[in-house]
């Protein structure tokens, strides 16, 4: 047992020497670090990998700046929207049981939904096409609220669009995904996912937000006010367990779950392809957004991406599948940009994989 638990750091040590010997590592550091004083981000936690396999995972800057304290590859980030892509991967799971269909209306499992929700499917919620918007001007984050409340919020908000009609990004659709793994599955999502994907995978770090635990390794968020770093603002503990993105994280957690989407270990292969397929509105169209996944291409290598933000925290994940080349990152400063650090490092891996330049 303990030659195992060695295992993951030596291949890492190999890794990092042989990234050292061409450069590459020290090109990455330098970028890195000059994103971080561009964009003042405290700390950055960065995973590369490839194959499924971890080829580095390293830290920068402070995990807590009051405390001095360094960002380490085990250091724990909150997720951000980076947690829908585990929220949908619990509704397929549901989904292969045969517990409810991608086209099931959601009145089916929120009966007394108002007749708008009627022809809002499941799939709507999945692929931000329901029509449910974001949280309201006036929604009170620092209050609690269980998960009939927050239903009976929702339901007071008129839709913006008709179902499958347009994309626009709901939170509350995720909202609402958690809510329906709880009554399909009963079991709160949080406490499925830790059973079916997070304990399954090794993901040991890994779980829904708790701020009144004590949690080794834990980050702290921050955010800008005028130029200067202030902590988090503080959220209710409830709004902290919600299913569209509320999650603690590691690098090592995510190159766990990286390399699982390359095998059936959680869904089958069909399962993965839907999630990452581009959701075709009412009229035809397409949108390049699958199940908590966005999807893209950069000189003809597909990406399935998502970035996520919450309480002073930005995280990015974006998998060059053809490549099978995936690189994490996870920053505590809300007006980070990780999606752009992901991007150069992937490039300094390999420059086939180098952004266009920003159109003006």
């Amino acid at each position: 047992m303990r030659r195992a638990a060695y295992s993951l750091p030596l291949l890492l040590l190999l890794s990092i020497t042989c990234l050292a010997q061409d450069g590459v590592s020290a090109k990455i550091d330098d970028y890195v670090r000059a994103e971080m004083q561009a964009q003042q981000i405290p700390g950055v936690s960065l995973a590369i990998v490839k194959n499924g396999e971890i080829v580095l995972a390293k830290g920068y800057g402070l995990a807590n700046v009051e405390h001095q304290v360094p960002v380490k590859p085990e250091t724990i980030f909150q997720s951000g929207s980076m947690g829908k892509q585990f929220t949908a991967t619990a509704v397929m799971m549901l989904v292969e049981e045969g517990k409810l269909s991608l086209d099931d209306p959601i009145t089916k499992f929120f009966p007394d939904g108002p007749e708008a929700w009627r022809n809002i499917t499941v799939r709507h919620l999945l692929t931000h096409t329901s029509g449910l918007g974001d949280y309201p001007d006036d929604f009170d984050l620092r209050r609690d609220y269980t998960e009939d409340e927050l239903v009976q919020r929702i339901k007071t908000l008129p839709l913006a669009f008709q179902p499958g009609a347009k994309w626009s990004y709901s939170n509350l659709a995720y909202v609402m995904l958690g809510v329906l793994i709880h009554r399909v599955s009963g079991k709160f999502y949080g406490d499925f996912l830790q059973e079916r994907v997070f304990k399954p995978l090794g993901m040991t770090t890994a779980r829904v937000i708790s701020e009144a635990d004590i949690v080794p390794n834990r980050a702290a968020g921050y955010r800008l006010v005028n130029g200067e770093l202030k902590n988090q603002n503080w959220v209710s503990p409830t709004l902290n367990t919600t299913a569209d993105g509320a999650l603690y994280l590691t690098v090592y957690d995510m190159a766990k779950w990286d390399a699982a989407l390359y095998t059936e270990k959680l869904l089958k292969r069909s399962s993965l392809d839907q999630m990452w397929t581009a959701v075709k509105l009412n009229d035809g169209r397409t949108f390049p957004y699958g199940f908590g996944w966005g999807l893209g291409e950069v000189h003809g290598h597909r990406i399935v991406e998502h970035g996520g933000s919450w309480q002073g925290f930005k995280s990015h994940i974006s998998r060059y599948v053809d490549d099978k080349l995936t690189v994490v990152v996870f920053a505590n400063q809300a007006r980070a940009n990780p999606a752009k650090i992901a991007h150069g490092v992937a490039a300094i891996f390999d420059a086939q994989l180098t952004p266009a330049p920003p159109t003006q």
